[in-house]
């Protein structure tokens, strides 16, 4: 393939209902889709993070000046744009997974859908649908927080994610238990909001049950994950800690995690997400795919992704109801607690023109005409 056209298109994309974390509350998804179009398909992504630095160091006005100035001039200066090239033509350019993985993933959707082939196969997959959960935010108070999670049962969610903070923690989890039941399979993320100091207070969630404990800690700190894993009984699951395969076999090797949480955008996109899972499959730790309050452009291929034989526990991959009155592709709908993986050529979804018409605040031509 040869790249002929790069255009951003910022969207703002609404929120059915705030979503609080321990960084902040988000009100709509606010972000941009890449579409590239080279001389043989076209393909489609979704830059995964947020305006502001807050999760991540990534952001979007940061993101398109990478992708401008850096990424793609080495991505049209190769002889022959490939997925399999684009990574080492990259290599020098420092960080920047996340706008890494927007290029690579819409390259690799234009790639498949040349070749006729859905991501599902080329990655791996061996499920047509996968298990769904749901992630549910902070909420004002224990009464609101049960209600919320009694309609997601009740629309057949298969697990519960409750995010967490200093404040916020061990009497929500007690109060879900009591309620639904120790049946019912729940997780915590808090977001790096704890330090190691926090390990007491922390021990207390072990009388719950609980599936894993979301990166506790700061970011990055292994060796402190590792120091709190033996102090607590719930397994620590490592997501923004872990940027590549390499990370992920040096946390385990450091007991800094029984769990991984994959996202591809944080790791550079689907390839290296691939490894991430290999390496976990190859030392039987479970793994399973996190979300990003993504569109339909960023949910179609985690999909593809979370069908892959290692993601052995219910991922971040809900229905586009969770999040979006009105998705910009045709919506993932709920059935029987699971979502169906795009079987169509590529990525398998596209935006619908006038949604997308109608959610864009901004577009830039990148590269080309």
């Amino acid at each position: 393939m040869k790249l002929e056209r790069v255009e951003l298109l910022h969207v703002a994309v609404p929120l059915v209902t705030p979503f609080r974390t321990s960084f902040g509350v988000m009100t709509s998804k606010d972000t941009f889709l890449l579409h590239v179009v080279t001389d043989e398909a076209e393909g489609w992504s979704e830059f995964a993070a947020d305006p502001e630095p807050l999760y991540c160091s990534e952001f979007v006005a940061g993101a398109e000046i990478v992708l401008r100035d850096f990424l793609l001039p080495r991505a049209a200066a190769l002889p022959r744009l490939t997925t399999a090239a684009l990574a080492p033509a990259l290599a020098k350019i420092k960080g920047h997974e996340l706008a890494k993985a927007a290029l690579e993933t819409a390259v690799l959707d234009a790639e498949l859908r040349a070749h006729d082939m859905p991501l599902a196969t080329f990655l791996g997959a061996v499920r047509d649908r996968v298990p769904a959960g749901v992630s549910v935010g902070i909420r004002d108070s224990v009464p609101a927080l049960l209600d919320e999670v009694e309609g997601y049962l009740a629309e057949g969610y298969l697990r519960i994610k409750l995010k967490i903070e200093p404040g916020w923690d061990v009497e929500p989890v007690r109060a879900v238990r009591e309620r639904f039941g120790d049946g019912l399979p729940l997780q915590v993320d808090a977001n790096t909001a704890y330090n190691l100091a926090d390990a007491e207070h922390l021990r207390m969630l072990d009388e719950f049950g609980l599936l894993l404990i979301e990166e506790p800690l700061e970011e990055n700190n292994l060796h402190a994950h590792a120091l709190l894993q033996q102090r607590i009984a719930t397994p620590v699951c490592l997501d923004e800690s872990l940027h590549s395969a390499r990370d992920t076999a040096s946390a385990i090797a450091m007991d800094a995690c029984r769990v991984v949480n994959v996202k591809p955008a944080r790791v550079g996109g689907y390839l290296e997400a691939r490894r991430v899972h290999d390496v976990a499959a190859a030392h039987g730790v479970p793994a399973w795919c996190g979300g990003m309050l993504e569109t339909g452009i960023g949910r179609a291929p985690n999909l593809a992704l979370a069908a892959l034989p290692g993601f052995t526990l219910p991922g971040d991959t809900s229905a586009s109801s969770r999040y979006f009155a009105e998705d910009v592709t045709e919506p993932f709908v709920l059935r029987d607690g699971h979502l169906t993986v795009p079987a169509s050529p590529g990525i398998g979804v596209r935006p619908l023109p006038e949604t997308l018409r109608r959610f864009t605040t901004g577009r830039r031509v990148l590269f080309g005409g």
